[in-house]
């Protein structure tokens, strides 16, 4: 079993930054690839980014430039750096694992971004 845990969310102010923490604990040998997605109100859930070991990372337009997928494998954490927040990037964002990130088997809780003035 694979467990997600997400923290680093919170209400930040437009043009500021946050970096969420994802840190996985279980048996991750089947997991090849981590992600992020983000939920906001009455919208579908979208992945905004994605990294498959070894280093390749994708992104979504709406956030490329802005945010960086990273991860540490000693301490078995992805991290989404979120810089030049926009109000449009309130969500619930979650971090997903697995074979795939489009495809992902396993999920956090997620964490709530509120970007306001």
């Amino acid at each position: 079993q694979v467990r997600l845990v997400e923290s680093g969310g919170g209400l930040v102010q437009p043009g500021g930054s946050l970096r969420l923490s994802c840190v996985v604990s279980g048996t991750i040998f089947s997991i090849n690839a981590m992600g992020w997605y983000r939920q906001a109100p009455g919208k579908q859930r979208e992945l905004i980014a994605g990294s498959i070991n070894g280093g390749s990372r994708n992104y979504a337009d709406s956030v490329k430039g802005r945010f960086t997928i990273s991860r540490d494998n000693t301490k078995k954490t992805v991290y989404l750096q979120m810089n030049g927040l926009k109000p449009e990037d309130t969500a619930v964002y979650y971090c997903a694992a697995g074979r795939s990130y489009t495809r992902p088997d396993y999920w956090g809780q997620g964490t709530q971004v509120t970007v306001s003035s």
